[in-house]
C-alpha cells in the first residue's frame, strides 16, 4: 500500500531484510525512501538470513519534501534474502515506502 511505510528508530545504521520463498535471480533493485543519505544493499543465498555479501553502496541525493526514488541495475545475481542497510541519513528518522526487485 502506498499509504504504509517502515520508519527507523533514530540511530544508524538501521537494516531491513526481505526474504523470498526460494532463491531467485535478480537483475534490478529499486527503493522509494525519504531522507536516506547512504544505502547499502546486500544479498544472501542461504536458507536463513546469514552470510550476506555486498551488492552496492551508494550516497543518495537529498530531495527536500519528496521521496527519493532510486533504481540499481545490477549484474544478474541469485538471492534468497536482500538486506537494505541505511548507514546514514539527512535527519534523525527516515522512511522506506517501497522496495522492488526485478528478475526471475
Amino acid at each position: 500500500s502506498s499509504k504504509t511505510f517502515w520508519t527507523t528508530t533514530g540511530m544508524f545504521p538501521q537494516e531491513l531484510i526481505i526474504g523470498f520463498p526460494k532463491c531467485v535471480k535478480i537483475s534490478k533493485v529499486g527503493i522509494q525512501c525519504y531522507l536516506v543519505r547512504t544505502l547499502r544493499i546486500e544479498k544472501s543465498t542461504s536458507k536463513d538470513p546469514v552470510g550476506f555479501e555486498q551488492c552496492i553502496e551508494k550516497d543518495l541525493q537529498h530531495k527536500e519534501g519528496q521521496l527519493q526514488m532510486e533504481e540499481f541495475p545490477l549484474p544478474e545475481f541469485q538471492a534468497t534474502y536482500l538486506r537494505f542497510i541505511i548507514k546514514s541519513a539527512f535527519d534523525h528518522f527516515v522512511s522506506v515506502h517501497r522496495v522492488m526487485a526485478e528478475g526471475t
